[in-house]
């Protein structure tokens, strides 16, 4: 489990200062990994972490931005790890804010996609969406849950706009980046 402290934050950022940026080099998988960070909610008056996130492309914007980003139309996949036990409602909740507060509308493919939250989802489980290029198509993978394709180009950039477009923690975008030269 990730904790901030510290030691945590002076190892990221001595990691960071390392491993500049103008080094990302495609992994072996064929992957870039752009990023990552600790998906954070405020309750009452106490932020908890909800997830480690991950970001990856198999082509790199041509610019280093989020909204770069949001709009790549390339193979690219977001994955998280969940950090403490959350109930498939408040996850499906969640996403369908984050759709409407980047202004996305279809419910239909909202809701077919949010249906793979299906039961809790226990520290530890995984989640992965993941974008394919070719058939324009973005599925979701819920462990212990369920999976859901949406197709068109549109969803995808809705989908990444929950991550890299308005958000309550616009920081985790910028983390999620933070490795594109």
């Amino acid at each position: 489990m990730l904790h901030r402290t510290p030691l945590a934050a002076l190892l990221v950022s001595s990691f960071a200062l390392s491993h500049p940026a103008s080094a990302l080099e495609r992994g072996k998988d064929g992957w870039y990994h752009t990023g990552a960070g600790v998906r954070v909610k405020s309750i009452a008056f106490v932020e908890v972490d909800v997830y480690e996130i991950r970001h990856y492309a198999k082509e790199l914007p041509a610019k280093r931005s989020k909204q770069a980003v949001i709009e790549l139309d390339a193979d690219k996949k977001i994955e998280w790890t969940m950090l403490r036990d959350v109930d498939a409602e408040k996850m499906r909740d969640a996403l369908v804010n984050g759709y409407e507060m980047n202004g996305f509308k279809d419910k239909a493919k909202i809701a077919k996609f949010a249906g793979a939250f299906q039961g809790e989802m226990p520290e530890g489980s995984k989640v992965s969406i993941v974008y394919d290029a070719a058939n324009k198509t973005t599925t979701i993978a819920v462990q212990g849950g369920g999976k859901a394709t949406v197709e068109g180009a549109d969803f995808m950039r809705a989908t990444w706009s929950v991550w890299f477009g308005k958000i309550d923690q616009p920081e985790l975008g910028d983390a999620m980046i933070k490795a594109l030269p």
